[in-house]
C-alpha cells in the first residue's frame, strides 16, 4: 500500500467514524424522547415511529459503511459508540 493510498483510508476512516458518531447522537437523542414518551404513557404512534427510525437509519448507515469496506465500517461504529459513551455520561450527570 502506498502512502497515498494509506492517506486516503485514513481519510476515508476519519469520515465515517464522523458519519457514525453525528448517527450516534440523532440515535441516542431519539432513544431519549422516545423514553420520555414511554413513561409518559402516551402516543404509542410516536413511540414506534421513532423506535423503526432510530434502527432504521442505523442500519442503513452501517450498512453504507459495510458496503464500502470492513475499515470504514468498524470506523463507522466506532463513531457510534463514542456518542453512545456520550449520551451516557450526559444521562448519568442529569440523573
Amino acid at each position: 500500500m502506498t502512502s497515498t493510498a494509506l492517506i486516503a483510508a485514513a481519510g476515508v476512516a476519519l469520515l465515517m467514524a464522523s458519519g457514525g458518531f453525528a448517527m450516534g447522537l440523532l440515535y441516542f437523542a431519539g432513544l431519549r424522547r422516545t423514553i420520555d414518551l414511554v413513561v409518559a404513557g402516551r402516543e404509542r404512534i410516536s413511540q414506534l415511529a421513532l423506535t423503526l427510525g432510530r434502527i432504521g437509519t442505523a442500519a442503513i448507515c452501517l450498512g453504507f459503511a459495510g458496503v464500502v469496506g470492513a475499515v470504514p465500517l468498524l470506523a463507522t461504529f466506532v463513531g457510534f459508540l463514542l456518542a453512545r459513551n456520550l449520551a451516557m455520561r450526559t444521562a448519568r450527570r442529569a440523573g
